[in-house]
């Protein structure tokens, strides 16, 4: 799948949302998905390159998502230019392929601060906004390894774990105020997450992901799909799921 799938109804029309890592990959397909389907979109990524995303009812924000008053001047941006905020997606990531006995306390930080730490700092500020408006939903890309152990990337299933543990814990916290958190736990997806850690990072996702039941790794686009449902009204029993969408991998034996 690598086109805009648009067949389905406009689940998002009217919606105002806030996408991170939004220049490339998962990031980049749910941003345009939900464009697509009728949203007002803010696209932030530390790349300028999601500058090229730029359209009207899709503005980009090339930003640090760690720094402080990030996580406040992009929720700002989006009230600022479509008047509220109706859905965050916690999408940005990053990866370091080392054994924990030579990973740097900057190596974890780093690690913990853009996966777990940014999406706390961004739904905090993005509940702000929607609590007036008595609704809102937040979307957390997490893992399947939130679940699984893997060596060498000790740092980042703990961020998600972490994550899918705020997902649960935040849920609790704001559906008395219409607001809905929920996951999606990834797979194998054809994207450049592995370009720092591997010469080819789509090529050795696309091979990897051949382990998973389904046989194959996913596309950004599919996800991006998941992603449009669960942020949508027609997803509105779903309350603090993590759903798996990793073509079977957390329903093998390892």
């Amino acid at each position: 799948m690598s086109e805009i799938n648009n067949s389905t109804p406009n689940e998002v029309m009217g919606k105002v949302a806030l996408v991170t890592g939004a220049a490339s990959g998962i990031g980049k397909a749910i941003a345009l998905l939900l464009h697509a389907r009728g949203a007002k979109v803010i696209a932030e990524d530390l790349n300028p390159a999601v500058q090229e995303l730029a359209r009207p009812g899709l503005v980009p924000l090339v930003a640090d998502i760690t720094e402080d008053g990030a996580a406040e001047r992009a929720v700002a941006l989006a009230v600022e230019q479509f008047g509220r905020l109706d859905i965050l997606v916690n999408n940005a990531g990053i990866i370091i392929n080392k054994l924990v006995v030579d990973m740097t306390r900057d190596d974890w930080e780093r690690i913990q601060a853009v996966n777990a730490t940014a999406a706390f700092l961004h739904s905090r500020e993005a509940v702000k906004a929607m609590i007036p408006n008595k609704s809102g939903t937040i979307v957390n890309i997490a893992s399947y390894a939130s679940y699984f152990a893997f060596p060498t990337i000790a740092a980042y299933t703990a961020s998600k774990g972490a994550l899918a543990q705020l997902t649960r814990t935040l849920a609790l916290e704001v559906i008395e105020h219409g607001i809905r958190v929920n996951a999606v736990g990834v797979g194998d997806v054809v994207t450049n997450i592995l370009n720092d850690v591997v010469d080819d990072g789509p090529a050795f996702l696309a091979q990897h992901g051949e382990h998973a039941p389904i046989g194959r790794a996913a596309q950004p686009e599919e996800i991006a799909e998941v992603v449009a449902f669960i942020a949508s009204d027609r997803a509105s029993f779903m309350v603090g799921a993590v759903v798996m969408a990793d073509g079977g991998m957390t329903v093998t034996a390892g």
